[in-house]
């Protein structure tokens, strides 16, 4: 079988897993129990050997169509041919209370005619490297992996199967108004089955949990359609458990077909969750904002006496994160090699003390204050900060090519001590305000100093190069620099020139730097794209901001979703969907339509 395209997914999940789900009915990939367990279904990155749980029915000349449920994450295929229609709903059930089942229903439906069907299911345990023992009786069948970090499964069926070596198979007949339901999970206590009687009941549980929490969002504009898509992702992509949430529920999808750039993103990166913070908060989500923050606060007990946060951790907080390859796997398309495990947890980003008291600042403002404990962690943090802001590091990309003194993460120490005297005067806290006020101007002094380019009339990338970088666009949405104010103006006009080609804008020049110590090449970054869009927006640019914006959302799948990158012809890559771009839509989307409905009352970040 060929690989399906990125863009031909879509994802179903309950806050503590996440399967994607292709529009030819098969479910691809799969980690389970958790976001980041290992895979049970991962024919995404190995198409002969990773396994897979498909129901296909047997149409000639078929047409389909996949959509979800109205403001929900339920996701419905339909396949439509001459000989009938079938519709195939899949979702994972949410309990509003008290304990779900973590478990995929995959219900097959046919609208008018007579269809058949087979379906096949194959797990392929921990990362399709082990071994497992089927089981079958009547209509339930039970998998026992032989890893011992693998719990067993059970496939129940509402109509009959059989086992094929470690398969299940069936092929079954439906006619208009029959269906045929199979449930995938955990195996129940004692090997009882689901309660079968109690799915519809599920189903409408879940659909109402969807509708109750997107209700509660404040966007009205112009976009609220793929708005509300976008909170919807964030919202899949936050653990329940922890408050956390991960950057992306894949791994190793490329940044570019057959290369290296192969990355899991199943991890809390403190920079993409504050800036989903920004997103919900902006949208009236406030619950997720103090989940996260309760979260944040055990890493700042956890860290302030050792030193600098980490980068990235895991959803329950864990620190290592080892990277290793899985060489027995393909990759997909052929992409190798694959990783699990993110070795930059290691690394020094200093702009994440930024990100992390602009998410602290906002949620006290929307939120809870900050507990006494919590302030004395933050003090700790910004004393260490103070001595560190100078030091080269890795930046917001990761780079693998040696650390250097980036101009974002200059930016974002500004932020730091910034919003930290911002927070102290607001909530009459106590700490060393004069150090943190001089520190701030020190550092915004050396940003103007030492990171401006006469010649290039713009900021650079890091302090004595003359490279370009898409994440100065940050700059005036964190309120460093205004902008309307003529050294960001050409900043950005600088930026066109160089890193964009219409709506797709590179992060940087990798050929020509070379700054990530990485061969080959990537695609666009589509949180940049959407960056540009609200630059454009806040510097009145709106007819401009406005059709790029327009078009940056034909690029979205199908069903409104976004991998991380964009190919020059359209295609997705890297990991899907991404919280970061979608995040970054949504604070664009917000920013432009306020704009373009003459509201200058933008909300403080």
């Amino acid at each position: 079988m060929a690989f399906e395209p990125i863009e031909n997914y879509g994802v179903i999940g309950n806050m503590q897993s996440i399967a994607l789900v292709g529009m030819n009915g098969s479910i691809d990939f799969l980690c389970y129990p958790e976001f980041d367990s290992p895979t049970v279904f991962a024919a995404l990155l190995d198409d002969q050997r990773g396994g897979r749980f498909e129901i296909r029915p047997r149409l000639t000349n078929v047409r389909v169509r996949q959509l979800y449920l109205p403001d929900t994450n339920i996701l419905l295929t339909r396949f439509l041919a001459e000989e009938g229609v079938v519709e195939l709903t899949d979702y994972m059930p949410i309990e509003k209370d008290g304990e779900q089942p973590n478990e995929i229903v995959r219900r097959a439906s046919v609208i008018t005619g007579t269809v058949h069907f087979t379906m096949r299911c194959q797990p392929r345990f921990n990362y399709a490297a082990t071994n497992h023992e089927l089981q079958i009786s009547d209509r339930c069948a039970r998998f026992f992996p032989a890893h011992n970090n693998c719990p067993p499964m059970s496939l129940y069926s509402t109509v009959a199967i059989e086992g094929r070596s470690q398969d299940v198979i069936s092929e079954f007949g439906l006619q208009a108004g029959e269906t045929a339901t199979f449930v995938f999970g955990g195996l129940r206590a004692e090997g009882e089955p689901p309660e079968m009687d109690l799915l519809g009941r599920r189903f409408l549980d879940t659909g109402q949990f969807w509708k109750t929490w997107i209700s509660k969002s404040n966007y009205k504009g112009r976009w609220r359609e793929m708005v509300q898509r976008s909170a919807l992702v964030l919202k899949l992509l936050i653990s329940r458990q922890h408050g956390s949430l991960i950057a992306a529920p894949t791994f190793s999808l490329p940044e570019s077909i057959g290369g290296v750039r192969n990355w899991d993103y199943r991890f809390t990166w403190l920079r993409d969750a504050t800036f989903t913070l920004y997103a919900l908060i902006r949208l009236g989500f406030v619950d997720e904002t103090e989940a996260f923050i309760d979260w944040l606060k055990g890493r700042l007990i956890d860290d302030a006496q050792r030193g600098p946060l980490q980068v990235m951790y895991g959803l329950d907080g864990r620190q290592e994160l080892d990277e290793i390859s899985l060489d027995h796997l393909s990759g997909y398309e052929n992409s190798r090699p694959v990783r699990i495990g993110n070795a930059a947890y290691q690394q020094l980003q200093l702009d994440i003390y930024g990100e992390m008291m602009d998410s602290i600042y906002l949620a006290n403002k929307y939120g809870h204050g900050i507990s006494h404990a919590g302030w004395q962690g933050v003090q700790r943090l910004l004393e260490w900060l103070g001595k560190n802001w100078r030091r080269p590091d890795e930046g917001i990309w990761e780079v693998r090519g040696g650390p250097r003194e980036f101009l974002h993460s200059r930016v974002m120490c500004w932020v730091a001590f910034d919003r930290a005297l911002r927070l102290a005067l607001k909530r009459s806290l106590s700490g060393p305000l004069d150090v943190w006020q001089r520190t701030r101007d020190e550092i915004r002094n050396d940003i103007f100093t030492n990171f401006w380019d006469d010649e290039l009339q713009s900021f650079v990338q890091a302090k004595g190069t003359k490279d370009l970088d898409a994440s100065a666009l940050l700059m005036p949405m964190m309120r460093f620099i205004s902008p309307v104010d003529p050294m960001w103006f050409s900043t950005m006009r600088a930026i066109e020139n160089r890193l964009i080609e219409d709506t797709l804008v590179r992060r940087y020049e990798v050929d020509r730097t070379h700054v990530d110590g990485l061969p080959g090449t990537e695609g666009s970054f589509t949180p940049c794209s959407f960056w540009y869009v609200e630059c454009l927006a806040r510097a009145g640019e709106l007819e401009k901001a406005q059709l790029l914006f327009e078009k940056l959302l034909g690029y979205a799948n199908h069903l409104g979703l976004y991998s991380e990158e964009l190919g020059a012809n359209g295609c997705h890559l890297g990991n899907f969907p991404q919280a970061f771009t979608h995040l970054a839509l949504i604070s664009a989307a917000t920013y432009l339509d306020r704009a373009l409905s003459g509201r200058n009352d933008a909300v403080w970040r």
